[in-house]
């Protein structure tokens, strides 16, 4: 009990030196005595407890204006001791002795902690209900739902219920024990009455205090909940559906996705329904708003989340990663591939892999070719173009390997051709100067190893390959899928060199869980998904067996585990070395269609 004390102490002293001055602008407290009731109390702030006491009794016992606040700092002293009995004793004389006390709801909140770390619920209930001021109120239904949501006796529980007919938090805590272990008729009666009356309880054990001088805790943060797995899970989805412009029978929505996404989840959810999980899915409309999102994870019914998805947003990102970690729950970014997401933060993952990751797969891929130790690198006019090529190059920097020229896709293909600083007879044209203008440039025999593209512009991958076919350069194009469009495209293109595909969204339609999929999702809303319901389903399906395998809260990445399962529309997860995700499939183009190579 020793960590819920100290919290006790941190709230209940918060009006101190308001108290004390006070009492100090009037002339009935001696120079004297104010200092020493000063003293006392830093010693109880700083841990001094005995000593703290010892200065205090004689204070108590003079009586005066400083008394009753002594006599509580006295109790507060032994509770941080966890002398309770004590604490309990010296509550009671200062109601007893100032009964119109103007602090007296902090003397009844101290009194019902004692109570309650003592076992004694009753009583501690009882002095709960004697507090006046709404804020303390508020305080003390959360000191009651800790410690009520700890009872594991169902008789004690059931005895609670029937001395405090009215009192929610013992209905709700009633109700999930019942849920979670009995199978008595009369209990499940009992349970169906009660839901009736309070609803249903939104998580099995409620969260509590922890100290703020714990290593790992900070004021008022909830208590770590018990890892284990229950039948129902909470998950909250803050996409920026922009509910205020929603229009049903538009159909060219920008934020298309984000419906895409959602629709693609509540279908994962009733799959994992079928599979025995049930998961509560709670949507909120989440833009790019700090303040909102900070009132919005500050909500009480948000405490009870066991999985958020979102937000896409960075700033609103920042504040709900802050608060997953602080709360052990899992924040799953969707769409995302900025590793800075995740960095420091051990429950927040990517469900698409980060951009570092990307680079590395296909550095993997380019190392197997076995072709030398030099290469190319294009890239398009987008940021996320740019970054991915620059991760590349460190890449491979990191393995040793030469990059000959590095330079964005601009021009014809005529004029990339031109720009290129080699060419396909093994040549690599210096800046070194001619000896006169008649000598053509000095030439350094090369061997180009790979060409990498990283391109979002689907006329860019042509245009690259037109450009190396003008240099009658052959080695091997390692690049994003993004920069062709397989429908435009003739096969030829796809053919006529050796040609690797970085495939994050690779989704192979020959499989019977893709086929079964599309047809579920077109019967029920009419359209054909897009890779974003694909994604949305994935994520969910994936997460939801985590919780359900594992338990909640999670502790660390190593409780989430790559998944056996190879039902899932795209290519899976692995989470073994990072929360990123490590599933990057590349491509070839094989007997007329794409052929995932690479595990």
């Amino acid at each position: 009990m020793k960590t819920t004390s100290r919290w006790y102490g941190i709230f209940l002293a918060g009006w101190l030196f308001a108290a004390f001055s006070v009492l100090t602008a009037t002339a009935q407290v001696s120079a004297d005595a104010q200092k020493r009731y000063k003293d006392a109390v830093r010693q109880v702030q700083s841990g001094d407890y005995e000593r703290a006491k010892t200065a205090l009794n004689p204070i108590i016992q003079r009586g005066g204006p400083l008394a009753p606040y002594a006599n509580y700092y006295y109790a507060l002293a032994a509770f941080r001791q966890q002398r309770y009995d004590e604490a309990r004793l010296m509550v009671k004389q200062l109601l007893d002795r100032f009964p119109a006390w103007q602090k007296a709801d902090d003397a009844h909140y101290l009194q019902a902690a004692t109570y309650l770390e003592t076992g004694n619920y009753e009583d501690g209930l009882a002095a709960l209900q004697r507090i006046g001021n709404p804020a303390l109120k508020t305080e003390g239904a959360k000191l009651e739902q800790y410690f009520v949501g700890r009872l594991t006796d169902l008789k004690q529980l059931k005895t609670l219920n029937r001395a405090y007919p009215d009192d929610r938090q013992v209905g709700l805590a009633l109700i999930d024990l019942i849920q979670r272990s009995a199978t008595d008729k009369d209990d499940l009666e009992l349970s169906d009455r009660l839901t009736n009356r309070f609803g249903v309880p939104v998580a099995s054990r409620p969260s509590g205090p922890v100290s703020a001088t714990s290593p790992a805790s900070a004021p008022g943060r909830p208590a770590p909940r018990p890892n284990r797995t229950k039948g129902y899970y909470n998950v909250a989805v803050m996409f920026p559906f922009r509910l205020d412009d929603f229009n049903a029978d538009k159909r060219g929505r920008s934020n298309q996705y984000v419906y895409d996404l959602y629709n693609g989840i509540k279908l994962a959810k009733a799959k994992l329904q079928e599979e025995g999980i049930t998961v509560n899915l709670f949507a909120y409309d989440v833009e790019n708003d700090a303040n909102k999102t900070l009132e919005l994870v500050n909500s009480p019914g948000f405490a009870q989340t066991d999985l958020i998805f979102g937000p896409l947003y960075v700033e609103p990102n920042r504040i709900a990663s802050a608060y997953a970690n602080q709360n052990n729950m899992l924040l799953v970014n969707p769409i995302a591939t900025s590793s800075e997401l995740v960095a420091s933060q051990p429950l927040s993952f990517l469900a698409q892999p980060s951009v570092s990751q990307q680079a590395q797969k296909a550095a993997e891929q380019a190392r197997s070719l076995n072709n030398g130790r030099r290469a190319a690198i294009y890239y398009g006019s987008t940021r996320k173009d740019s970054l991915l090529a620059l991760a590349y190059q460190a890449e491979l920097k990191r393995l040793n390997i030469q990059v000959l020229d590095f330079r964005k896709m601009s021009g014809t293909a005529q004029a990339l051709a031109g720009a290129m600083r080699f060419d396909g007879s093994g040549m690599l044209a210096t800046t070194a100067p001619a000896a006169s203008a008649a000598t053509p440039p000095v030439q350094t025999p090369v061997t180009l190893s790979h060409v990498f593209l990283s391109s979002s512009n689907d006329e860019d991958g042509p245009r690259l390959l037109d450009a190396l076919s003008r240099r009658r350069v052959s080695a091997p194009l390692i690049a994003t899928a993004a920069a062709f469009d397989y429908y435009r495209n003739m096969m030829s293109t796809f053919t006529r060199r050796e040609l690797y595909l970085l495939y994050p969204d690779y989704i192979d339609a020959t499989r019977e869980p893709v086929v079964a999929f599309q047809e579920q999702y077109l019967a029920k809303r009419n359209t054909i998904p897009s890779i974003y319901a694909s994604e949305g389903y994935d994520m969910m399906l994936f997460f939801g067996r985590q919780m359900a395998r594992n338990g909640i809260p999670f502790r660390s990445r190593v409780t989430v585990r790559t998944d056996p399962e190879n039902d899932y529309i795209l290519s899976g997860f692995d989470y073994t070395q990072s929360n990123e995700n490590q599933v990057v499939p590349i491509v070839k183009y094989e007997g007329g269609r794409f052929v995932k190579i690479n595990d």
